[in-house]
């Protein structure tokens, strides 16, 4: 039995913020320093972000786009086997922020979360698979939803802190679900994960665990951007070129290609150097900013939606995250 992807769809909040209003909300929040006009969207390529509201939750977002998965497939919520919410975001530290989207959407199947980083809905995808493939489960719902707004650091002392917090300033909120169905044929055919753990300490959110329970000056993004990028480079092309060769496949075999994205001038980089053709692209970051783990699953469904890629069409996603972390799936529509 194969795993199937049978819908993918994403929700993103209505409010966009662009760069230049981010600058200038750190510049007036934090008492005399100004960060460089235009630094953000000339570092990253990023135009705009999505910013929840106030009232939402990490759990409505995956919701909404559950519901429209499920809308899409005509399947009632009564009919899921299985909810797995992969997200580097979460409503509280303990449930599980999947019993909360299951209650929200009325689901009363078994629920899990699975969390890594950017990479945490790609690890929830790989599972959905497996549990398929041993016919643990017929019908998987993977979701997620991200929430970075709400640890973004607005007030710094210098351009060293502006530097430290600056991935925050490319981090967008966002929903996206996916069917995973039972098929005798088509579906998840590849996947492979690496990590390069050493390097778990370039980038950290602290906040809240055994080491940083209650610091407040802990609960914001902070790391390397540099640093992020020489670990993937290093250590990433190998797992993505020994997929195409494990597989026989090159990648103009697949109609789309989704890369999670950080920032332009790194993207271009990893096209290069792994030779993806940049028609294949999915690119969403100018306009939505690095949605986290919600970005793989928002291309493939904007790709989807655009009538780029269909049923019987070959698709790979290829994962990257803090940690670090890197995954590709490869799959027949």
């Amino acid at each position: 039995m194969r795993a199937r992807i049978t819908a993918v769809a994403a929700h993103l909040p209505e409010r966009a913020v662009t760069s230049a209003e981010v600058e200038a909300r750190v510049a007036a929040e934090s008492g005399g320093y100004r960060p460089s006009p235009t630094i953000v969207e000339r570092m990253t390529g990023i135009r705009a972000r999505h910013v929840m509201r106030d009232d939402e939750q990490a759990s409505d977002l995956a919701v909404a786009a559950a519901r429209t998965v499920l809308a899409e497939r005509g399947t009632a919520p009564a009919g899921l086997d299985l909810l797995i919410f992969g997200s580097a975001s979460q409503d509280l530290i303990e449930p599980a922020t999947a019993h909360i989207v299951a209650a929200k959407l009325g689901a009363a199947c078994p629920v899990f979360d699975v969390k890594n980083a950017c990479n945490s809905f790609l690890n929830g995808l790989q599972l959905a698979d497996a549990l398929i493939r041993t016919g643990q489960h017929e019908r998987v719902l993977v979701c997620t939803g991200e929430s970075p707004s709400r640890a973004i650091r607005w007030t710094v002392r210098d351009r060293a802190q502006f530097a430290d917090a600056f991935a925050g300033y490319t981090l967008s909120d966002g929903g996206a679900a996916m069917l995973v169905e039972a098929a005798p044929d088509g579906g998840i055919f590849y996947r492979d994960f690496a990590a390069v753990s050493t390097a778990w300490a370039v980038g950290t959110l602290p906040a809240g665990g055994s080491m940083h329970p209650r610091d407040p000056d802990r609960t914001y993004f902070s790391g390397d951007g540099r640093r992020l990028k020489d670990a993937f480079l290093a250590h990433g092309p190998e797992i993505f070129v020994t997929a195409l060769e494990k597989t026989g496949l090159s990648w103009d075999d697949f109609a789309v290609i989704g890369v999670h994205q950080v920032t332009m001038p790194y993207l271009e980089v990893l096209r290069s150097v792994l030779g993806i053709p940049a028609e294949r692209l999915v690119v969403t970051l100018p306009e939505h900013g690095n949605l986290a783990s919600a970005t793989l699953p928002f291309q493939l469904a904007t790709a989807v939606r655009e009538g780029r890629c269909g049923p019987g069409d070959r698709v790979a996603l290829i994962g990257l995250a803090g940690g670090v972390s890197l995954g590709v799936v490869m799959a027949q529509l």
